[in-house]
């Protein structure tokens, strides 16, 4: 393929072709599908990770650790470069690393150099926001729409299919041909992105806040370290504890520094708006949520009978487990629309936490055969499919198309903190009720972590109801203005110096007071 023409379908000049059009909405979700590869070639295979390796099964947790907390770090950083021109570069740059880090995996003799290719693979974790962004400025309203909300649910839907895949090739195939897989997928994904990612982008440059976006990753990387290692190191030991103190510090000189920087990493200002914060919380919370239950599920499964609970299953079947999950957030996703035009996206998302809690209800009450945790992870994802597909549009709705990037990479961060936080307390509440000696928690354990589990996704439904609370009937504007009258004001808030004239204090009594002296200055009528 020439050059001219490669430039030409990967849109470097002029309005995107009818044919390109109908390609991108599926190569971003492609490009999306990469990270579920990458997240499924973690948890599972730590147990074969320490077998191949001859290393402990804590030092080969490693292998998942470094991979997370790699993505955590970049993604707010190629959040904010995704929302300037260069955003294919970014993007091409990211899907390389995964494919180096891919490879070097794959080929590693020790665990050293498998830690270093999990870690280059760890920065491909971010690109979700990046399609995200191309998806709003290249496509029309209605097709950005739905890519959008598929993307919101690509990451969580394809680590269940991701998991048997990975767990089947690993069996049967050896550990090395499992990351040989997801270095041909990433190969595959590169070669994709780079025909049909448009290079033209109508985001402006703007600065980069070096300064912002290290004071961020060093906050994440001890608050993600302290969290994955607290269960063994001992959350009360030294380093645990200086490492969370030491994350609140940097987060708290982390927010002082973007709220004064006039070009911040994370624009932390939009959360003022009630719809932004709802999105960000709920997201959070969501996230604990499903790490608690996949982590809880995964282990509970494969747990002998001989416990007294459990069902002896193999890595294979866990992985199946969790099939039902991802073809749960599909139709989830799919449902959410419709869903959307009768109750609202903030409706949308209070339903969809409140089936999270009934999925984690219906296990903390029964799960003595096999059917329960499959009917348990089908309903978490349907309802992961509904939130995050309704929260994703609420952002994207909510800041300016400049801040694209850079507000869901923020959300993504928390979602992936939410999932630090769950996998940590799960291990915290079983690890509780392991007696002394035992190598197994009591089936009581799982009934609080379940328990626990519910708690943490009511309060995700009632934190979703934050726009709601407290805010004067806007279908009142809208019925006296119309929509777009609407619309117009809520633009007018957001931008100082423009607001309506009711708004500004002082305003109706001068104006009224200078009528009265127009009034009494005129001659009268009769005269």
């Amino acid at each position: 393929m020439s050059r001219r023409r490669a430039g030409a379908m990967c849109g470097g000049q002029g309005p995107l072709s009818r044919r390109h059009l109908a390609v991108l909405p599926a190569a971003l979700l492609a490009i999306g599908l990469v990270t579920a590869v990458i997240s499924s070639l973690g948890a599972q295979l730590v147990p074969t990770v320490a077998r191949a390796y001859g290393v402990s099964v804590s030092t080969a947790q490693w292998s998942l650790t470094v991979a997370l907390l790699a993505g955590s770090v970049a993604t707010p950083a190629m959040g904010r470069l995704g929302d300037g021109p260069r955003r294919r570069q970014v993007i091409l740059g990211c899907l390389g690393l995964s494919l180096t880090g891919g490879v070097l995996t794959a080929a590693s003799a020790s665990l050293v150099p498998l830690l270093a290719g999990r870690t280059l693979q760890g920065v491909g974790l971010g690109m979700v926001p990046l399609v995200i962004a191309v998806a709003r400025e290249h496509l029309p309203a209605g097709r950005a729409s739905s890519t959008i909300a598929a993307l919101s649910v690509v990451t969580v839907s394809g680590v269940g299919v991701g998991y048997p895949i990975t767990g089947l090739i690993a069996d049967n195939l050896g550990l090395r041909a499992a990351f040989w897989f997801g270095a041909g997928i990433s190969a595959a994904v590169l070669a994709l992105a780079w025909l049909v990612i448009p290079a033209r982008s109508a985001a402006p440059r703007r600065r980069f806040d070096l300064l912002g976006a290290a004071a961020l990753s060093a906050a994440l990387a001890a608050l993600l370290i302290g969290l994955s290692q607290g269960e063994q190191w001992g959350w009360s030991s030294p380093p645990v504890v200086g490492l969370l103190a030491g994350s609140g510090i940097l987060f708290a000189l982390w927010v002082i520094r973007e709220l004064r920087c006039p070009y911040p990493i994370v624009d932390l200002r939009l959360m003022r708006d009630r719809t932004v914060l709802t999105a960000d919380l709920t997201v959070l919370f969501t996230g604990v949520g499903i790490y608690l239950l996949m982590s809880l599920v995964i282990r509970f499964v494969q747990t002998p009978p001989a416990a007294g609970y459990g069902f002896g299953a193999s890595v294979v079947v866990a992985g199946l487990v969790l099939t039902p999950f991802s073809a749960g957030s599909v139709l989830g996703n799919r449902i959410t629309p419709p869903l959307h035009g009768r109750v609202g996206a903030v409706g949308a998302i209070t339903i969809g936490t409140v089936l999270f809690s009934a999925a984690m209800a219906l296990l903390a009450l029964r799960r003595d055969q096999l059917w329960q945790p499959f009917a348990s992870m089908g309903l978490a994802g349907i309802s992961v499919g509904i939130t995050f597909a309704a929260v994703l549009g609420l952002i994207v709705d909510a800041v300016p198309a400049a801040e694209t990037g850079s507000a869901t990479s923020f959300n993504q961060v928390l979602r992936s903190i939410g999932y630090s936080i769950g996998s940590a307390l799960s291990a915290v509440i079983l690890d509780a009720h392991t007696g002394r000696g035992q190598s197994l928690p009591t089936d009581e354990g799982y009934t609080v972590a379940f328990t626990v589990g519910v708690g943490v996704c009511v309060l995700a439904a009632l934190l979703s109801l934050i726009p709601v609370v407290g805010r004067r009937k806007p279908e009142a504007i809208r019925s006296r203005h119309g929509p777009v009258a609407a619309a117009g004001k809520r633009r007018n808030e957001n931008v100082p110096g423009r607001r309506e004239h009711e708004d500004v204090p002082g305003r109706r009594e001068h104006e009224a007071a200078a009528g009265q002296r127009r009034r009494s200055a005129e001659p009268d009528g009769d005269a």
